[in-house]
């Protein structure tokens, strides 16, 4: 059987930032009706590429061609034009606007009057012709994180794409949606589109990709391979360059007296409204309580209440014999509370800030690193050189701007700072999203050894399988209610899955 035409050609790209060769004369072609997953560690350039060919990078050098044509591609409009489309991981959709309304969105027709009712028609006929059935009339904020995504899909398909590029497409998705999502991109690669899918799960990559090719370093190390037969552990080792433990080895867990109980805890959102209903459950020492649920249903409120950074409106939390509430004075706490935020960026670091000095912040007041009204500079430097040799934090100097570093590097700054203050409960929340399999198994590991040495540790996470193989106990979370517990082991993935999704756990 022939092969299939190419849809696209990138060849030789260069592209660099100060300092950095992101992509050192990188070759990478799609074919049309195929999904071809690109693959790489944090920092190997794979988001460097896709954004040249979505025409928001210009390369150095190489070139691009669309059906064996040259182009120039200046923008995501010249990208569109040429029916190349990306998906971002987080979502481009205005909340408060409707489906229909976010399709058209940007674009430059109709000029002077929009035919709303025509519009919601087309958007309807094409979810109908491609299994992407959705509401048009709905507003954004209505919607599932599945449905949103079906919304992303459906602008690209809208304006006339026929090459999808998908960052990360399965995220934040259920078990059910994200099968629900392999089957519209294998119906889109038969209508002749081409899916670049890029991913650090695995073992979504062996089920859903024809073809793969990796970077490292800027550099690609396997283009083009067959998916086909192909294991998970082969495109780790191709990856990183070297093998990688998938198993979390950890022992049966031992756990101890309650450091944490949260007895039905109510919080509102930032608009206001019911985010936490009544919560209960409880983290007792030397266990890891895994709390499942799909983005928006409480989670990141829940986090906030537990380190401070929101008000409840009614329930308890006891930590340690302490009373939580909004007279508790966080700060004395210090580090026998440790939290490893979601967003590692602008909550868990400061960009602005070296490496040394956020690794600091949780005891600049502390002796030895504070000197009456003065830092220690030298107890500064040694503190930090100690923890990267620890960590294994890959940073130019201690004195780097972390913001400098890759997400798994920053991460383990976090991490470093959270841990070695010893606490007695750590809530880490999606401790390894967008990290590739080196970088997780080592976060992974930090995790287990925390909860071996006494920690209670509470895991929010919308990776269930990291869920189930770190966790000990799981419980399920859906609009602000606990709707589920089990033991983490041999529990049934698919029973989570429609947990997460709103149907209660059987009694």
């Amino acid at each position: 059987m022939a092969e299939s035409a190419d849809a696209f050609e990138m060849r030789g790209i260069v592209q660099r930032f100060p300092g950095v060769l992101a992509n050192d004369h990188v070759d990478f072609a799609g074919r049309v009706g195929e999904v071809h997953a690109l693959l790489g560690e944090n920092g190997a350039g794979k988001s460097t590429l896709m954004n040249v060919l979505a025409g928001l990078y210009h390369p150095e050098a190489g070139e691009i061609l669309i059906h064996g044509q040259h182009v120039v591609l200046r923008s995501p409009q010249d990208a569109i034009a040429n029916g190349i489309g990306m998906i971002h991981q987080h979502f481009m959709l205005v909340p408060n606007q409707t489906v229909a309304e976010n399709t058209v969105l940007g674009l430059n027709r109709p000029r002077f009057f929009l035919n709303l009712r025509k519009i919601e028609e087309q958007v309807q006929a094409l979810g109908e012709q491609y299994g992407l059935s959705v509401n048009p009339r709905a507003k954004i904020w209505e919607l599932s994180v599945g449905e949103q995504q079906r919304v992303e899909v459906l602008k690209m398909l809208f304006r006339g794409a026929k090459v999808l590029i998908m960052d990360e497409p399965t995220a934040v998705l259920t078990p059910q949606e994200v099968e629900g999502l392999f089957v519209t991109l294998r119906d889109m690669t038969k209508r002749g589109h081409t899916i670049v899918f890029i991913s650090h799960k695995l073992d979504e990559v062996v089920a859903i990709a024809d073809r793969v090719t990796v970077l490292r370093r800027g550099k690609v190390t396997a283009a083009s391979v067959s998916a086909r037969g192909v294991t998970k552990a082969q495109l780790a080792n191709l990856m990183v360059g070297r093998e990688v433990i998938f198993k979390v080895d950890k022992k049966k867990a031992k756990p101890g007296d309650v450091v944490l109980e949260v007895n039905r805890l109510c919080c509102d959102n930032d608009r206001g409204l019911p985010a936490l209903r009544e919560v209960s459950f409880q983290v007792q020492a030397g266990e890891i309580l895994g709390l499942a649920g799909v983005a928006g249903n409480g989670q990141r409120e829940l986090a906030e209440v537990l380190t401070g950074l929101r008000c409840t409106t009614s329930g308890t939390m006891n930590f340690n014999g302490t009373l939580l509430n909004r007279h508790t004075h966080w700060l004395e706490l210090g580090q026998q509370l440790a939290h490893v935020p979601e967003d590692r960026a602008a909550v868990g670091s400061v960009q602005a800030l070296s490496v040394a000095e956020n690794l600091i912040l949780k005891r600049f007041n502390r002796p030895p690193i504070s000197k009456g009204w003065s830092i220690n500079s030298i107890a500064v430097k040694q503190n930090a050189v100690k923890l990267v040799k620890e960590y294994n934090i890959a940073t130019p100097t201690v004195e780097t701007h972390v913001g400098m570093l890759s997400g798994g590097n920053l991460q383990k700054v976090i991490l470093a700072r959270e841990i070695s203050g010893h606490p007695k409960l750590m809530v880490a929340v999606h401790p390894t999203r967008g990290l590739d399999v080196g970088a997780t198994e080592a976060v992974h590991k930090l995790l287990v050894e925390q909860r071996d040495s006494g920690t209670a540790l509470l895991l929010i996470s919308e990776d269930l399988d990291e869920l189930m193989s770190l966790s000990d106990r799981l419980v399920v979370i859906y609009e602000g209610r606990i709707v589920g517990e089990m033991p983490a082991e041999g529990a049934d993935i698919r029973r989570i899955g429609l947990m997460m999704a709103g149907t209660k756990a059987e009694s």
